[in-house]
């Protein structure tokens, strides 16, 4: 088969070099593509110096180009010596093959490169598992690795909305290398580069979905994994099951919000259903205080980045009291906008807004339906934060005072705007 060749010139003249992996795919599929990585047969490290290529990287044999920077990769093997994602040994020699080095990558539509005028060389079946939308593994040496269980838990969702589905004998060795301990060898910052990304795609439930499957989710989310089977009163959550609820929560975030924050907080904003006690099922009263030190175990174990963990926070704790601003007194929604900060930081205000209108639209058959709190919300923080505090600073000069009077003048401009909005 063949496809629209790539170019190559200067440094690599004389080369035999292949583009292969993801982008190979994503040309065959129609997709664009941002990232170029090829791989060099038959050459050797110190040739590759000679050219001019820098090499980086202290574990495999991968050099930039010197004048575009895409990546080119000596051929190579991999053996398994020990545990865990960095226990393998690499032989990178100018004898290895190039369907040696496609048999060690992790999918069949990964294992696929392009030649410079457009021949596709597929030796694992990847044409036709594109074809079928079929994820599968190339060979057994995928169990050798635990992040390929995250990098298909995250192709899945990418290729979601595409049809593509995981090949059961798949999903079955995913789940053995789960049952062998494999995935507790995963490193923090990698499970959260993997999870950020997929949180980036159109439907990043798929994700958690896929590492539910195969167990995964239950050894690094325990939090997320235990919320599946937990009842919620059917008159709010026609879905009953919250771990359904918050992934069709997590999946409206992204149609309605780019941003990561968002998306990793509408993931976390009913994590403390899942330690409800069971005597007071399908009631939830208190999750939102109770799922604040689990958010916060899941930011400590993967080093979420601090303007995720905060925004995650806000959402777990004040995603109750933001959906019922009618019922609220005047002084509780000053409270409110004191506690979150938001005179100083509305725009991470308005990302709670946003976390929960996809919290009650993620819910039954809520997913077209307005959400009028949030406006009631901004029009609130609007008045409040009009007031003139630095005359009113002026004027007060006692610490003490200036704090009584803002509040007072704040107090008021809610109770004026409140009216209107009934």
């Amino acid at each position: 088969m063949k496809s629209k060749p790539f170019s190559g010139a200067g440094a690599t003249q004389g080369l035999e070099t292949y583009l292969v992996g993801g982008a190979v795919r994503d040309l065959l599929l129609g997709r664009t593509t941002h990232e170029h990585d090829y791989v060099v047969v038959g050459a050797s490290v110190e040739e590759m110096l000679a050219r001019g290529f820098r090499q980086v990287g202290k574990d495999f044999p991968v050099f930039l180009h010197p004048e575009n920077q895409d990546e080119y990769a000596l051929a190579r093997t991999e053996r398994k010596t020990a545990p865990g994602y960095r226990g393998f040994q690499v032989q990178a020699h100018p004898d290895v093959m190039l369907e040696e080095d496609l048999l060690r990558r992790d999918l069949t539509v990964n294992a696929m490169a392009m030649a410079a005028d457009g021949r596709v060389i597929d030796p694992h079946g990847g044409l036709v598992d594109l074809e079928a939308r079929i994820l599968r593994h190339v060979s057994p040496a995928f169990a050798e690795d635990p992040v390929r269980i995250l990098r298909l838990a995250r192709l899945a969702t990418r290729f979601v909305g595409l049809g593509f589905r995981i090949a059961e004998e798949t999903l079955e060795l995913t789940r053995a290398m789960v049952a062998a301990g494999e995935v507790d060898a995963l490193v923090p910052d990698r499970v959260w580069q993997e999870m950020s990304r997929a949180l980036g795609e159109e439907r990043p439930a798929r994700f958690f979905e896929v590492l539910r499957d195969c167990g995964a989710l239950a050894r690094l989310l325990p939090e997320i994994d235990r919320l599946w089977g937990v009842p919620q009163t059917q008159k709010w959550h026609p879905e009953i099951d919250t771990g359904v609820h918050v992934m069709m929560v997590l999946d409206m975030a992204a149609r309605i919000s780019p941003e990561l924050e968002v998306r990793f907080a509408a993931l976390c904003h009913d994590l403390g259903k899942g330690a409800t006690p069971p005597e007071i099922l399908p009631s939830h009263h208190g999750h939102e205080e109770r799922g604040l030190p689990m958010v916060e175990a899941i930011c400590d174990r993967f080093r979420v980045p601090n303007r995720c963990r905060e925004l995650a926070r806000l959402t777990a704790a004040e995603h109750g009291r933001i959906h019922k601003v009618d019922e609220l007194r005047t002084g509780t929604v000053l409270d409110l906008f004191e506690r979150t900060d938001a005179f100083r930081r509305p725009e991470r205000f308005e990302q709670l807004l946003v976390a929960c209108e996809a919290d009650f639209r993620g819910r039954g058959d809520h997913a077209e339906r307005s959400y009028p709190q949030a406006d009631v919300w901004r029009r609130l923080l609007e008045a409040a934060a009009a007031v003139d505090t630095g005359t009113i600073a002026r004027a007060a000069r006692e610490p003490r005072l200036i704090h009584q009077r803002i509040r007072a003048a704040r107090l008021e401009a809610i109770g004026r705007v409140r009216p209107d909005l009934s």
